[in-house]
């Protein structure tokens, strides 16, 4: 099923939509101004930009073919202004000489878990729905999270839970998950949240909503490697964008949060030692932060749309080329199976 437009725009609402915008539009102003959208989704980001930006072509990205699916059927109307391309999103220097040829005035990632994959009970993204343990974001390839629950030991299972779900009880939940599959192996994600919530003291039950929600999370991190991906894929976003070209990051974890920082303000820090009398020109910032620290979204925001509660916004321009001895060091190699190029 591939949805109708109005489907999508309906089930999709964009966080901090016009602020994006705001600060992307700049960049694309001029004639056949390219914006790669790294998260396609439901395509509520590239829909605003097309609307509000008519000088401005936008290439989106997606490793989901049901998001790609739909929001092609959204964005139809925009004609060739409009492609998607069906990847993983640290593949943008590839997706980028691919199809555009040449450096892009704008990068967008609104990373995370998107309401496509929520809404679909099928696929265990969600703690609320019974489903299989899959929570793959391209159904297509890789492990699932029953593969994970199954096959890693307790250390592993401790480790993830802790530091990709930030959960006080990791080593319980973790020793919980391993002597439930020695009776039958993981299948159905109704039967994961009433092990975590036994797992996990009483008294700790009443605040902080339904006790499998960071369990779940840190096996979606895991299962899709996303922190491997950003680490990658950041520091190439930045690497595509032509001068005076803008990126826009939107995190919904500390870790992804702290990724994010920690390349933009590299870019906008001198590298060369303090006490220089000069500064050498290859060791001047590349890169000029558009926001004061992270930017969260309004309480209005809030309260209508509960996935922003969580948003940190960080943005930056590139002022200059990056110097060669700053530029990423990318692999040749890749641990994941790009897929299909374009749609």
């Amino acid at each position: 099923m591939t949805g109708t437009p109005d489907d999508a725009a309906e089930r999709h609402v964009p966080v901090l939509l016009q602020r994006c915008v705001d600060l992307l539009a700049p960049a694309l102003a001029e004639p056949g101004a390219v914006l790669v959208d790294c998260t396609l989704g439901m395509g509520g980001h590239s829909e605003a930009v097309l609307e509000q930006v008519p000088t401005a072509r936008v290439v989106g990205i997606d490793r989901d073919p049901e998001a790609i699916a739909r929001a092609s059927r959204r964005l139809e109307r925009f004609g060739d202004r409009f492609r998607a391309v069906h990847a993983v999103y640290d593949e943008i220097g590839d997706v980028v000489s691919d199809v555009v040829g040449g450096p892009v005035q704008g990068v967008l990632m609104d990373l995370g878990v998107s309401s496509l994959q929520i809404d679909e009970a099928d696929r265990g993204f969600s703690y609320a729905h019974d489903a299989p343990l899959d929570m793959r974001m391209d159904p297509t390839t890789g492990q699932t999270a029953a593969d994970v629950l199954n096959t890693y030991d307790e250390r592993a299972l401790t480790r993830i839970l802790r530091e990709y779900g930030e959960e006080r009880f990791a080593q319980r939940v973790a020793r919980a998950i391993v002597r439930r599959r020695e009776q039958r192996p993981w299948e159905r994600s109704a039967e994961l949240v009433e092990v975590v919530r036994a797992a996990i003291p009483a008294a700790t039950r009443t605040t902080g909503g339904n006790p499998a929600k960071r369990t779940f999370q840190a096996l979606r991190i895991e299962v899709n490697g996303e922190l491997e991906v950003l680490e990658r894929a950041v520091p190439d976003a930045v690497d595509v964008l032509a001068v005076g070209g803008r990126v826009v990051v939107e995190s919904y974890h500390s870790l992804e949060d702290r990724i994010v920082k920690r390349v933009l303000a590299a870019g906008a820090t001198i590298s060369a030692p303090p006490g220089l009398p000069v500064v050498p020109d290859e060791d001047q910032p590349y890169l000029r932060l558009l926001t004061r620290g992270a930017e969260e979204a309004s309480a209005v925001e809030r309260e209508s749309n509960p996935r922003s509660a969580s948003v940190r916004l960080r943005a930056a321009e590139r002022t200059r080329s990056t110097p060669a001895h700053r530029r990423p060091h990318r692999p040749t190699d890749r641990p994941h199976d790009p897929g299909e190029r374009t749609r």
